[in-house]
């Protein structure tokens, strides 16, 4: 059995189709990179997993189940704009988390409980870079400094499902690349099935085990909305050739052309 299941899956608002029979078989443990031109539905379907939306018609399972239809702790997601929470330190946004979950009515851990949660937290804080910078506050750390701290705020809760919507896009990029290693690194020692958008297709290659293409297979010049965008490429990456890269960069760049028109 699959861990995640997509099967004839749409969504639509109202008139509007944004995505149309997305059909995906992921297993547990996998790293899937998702690219196309803005507007092809990536984000949407990350919402979709996250449990922010719900699908129109078809199946989105997670082990023979329905996605719950709330986010919960089995999911995390990491943003390009800094999810972290300003009036409280780096130490105090990463044992947030472990709070919410043990003490959701208090919101607050104390005595050996503290203590052992603190350790979790300092630990990761270790994994991510970030022990020098515990006491400080959000406002005064870098941007890749502050990814960082997303990030640790989502392995922290060893989610199932990591969602990672252009998380890097704005960062320069020698810090990205500092990023993609911190990445890859604790998705190895956390073996999290991941779902990452990103922009940048060589990106996308060199993260991912398998990359997803979304575009539009149909299109009415005078009805836009009328049909939306499903996945025209699953890749398994490290088995694909360098022309089918130029012809997925092509499309992906036409599409956006098209849409700019």
């Amino acid at each position: 059995m699959s861990f995640i299941t997509v099967k004839n899956l749409w969504k639509e608002y109202g008139d509007q189709v944004v995505l149309e029979n997305l059909n995906l078989d992921v297993k547990k443990g996998e790293f899937c990179t998702l690219v196309g031109a803005s507007g092809c539905g990536k984000s949407t379907f990350l919402k979709m997993l996250l449990g922010q939306e719900q699908p129109s018609r078809g199946v989105l399972d997670l082990e023979g189940e329905p996605f719950p239809a709330q986010p919960d702790r089995n999911r995390g997601i990491v943003f390009q704009r800094y999810s972290v929470f300003p009036h409280l330190s780096v130490r105090e946004n990463v044992l947030l988390g472990l709070e919410l979950e043990q003490k959701p009515l208090l919101g607050k851990l104390f005595g050996k409980a503290r203590q052992e949660a603190l350790k979790q937290v300092d630990a990761m804080l270790e994994a991510v870079g970030l022990s020098g910078a515990a006491t400080k506050w959000p406002h005064e750390l870098s941007g890749g400094m502050q990814q960082r701290l997303a990030i640790a705020q989502s392995f922290l809760m060893r989610p199932r499902v990591l969602l990672l919507d252009e998380p890097f896009g704005a960062l320069d990029p020698g810090i990205r690349n500092d990023m993609h290693q911190l990445l890859l690194r604790l998705w190895k020692e956390t073996g999290t099935t991941i779902f990452m958008v990103t922009h940048d297709l060589h990106e996308g290659f060199r993260l991912g085990t398998r990359l997803l293409v979304f575009d539009k297979v149909r299109r009415d010049p005078h009805d836009p909305q009328a049909f939306g965008a499903t996945i025209t490429y699953d890749l398994p990456i490290g088995k694909t050739d360098s022309d089918l890269l130029d012809a997925i960069e092509t499309n992906v760049n036409k599409t956006a052309r098209n849409q700019a028109a």
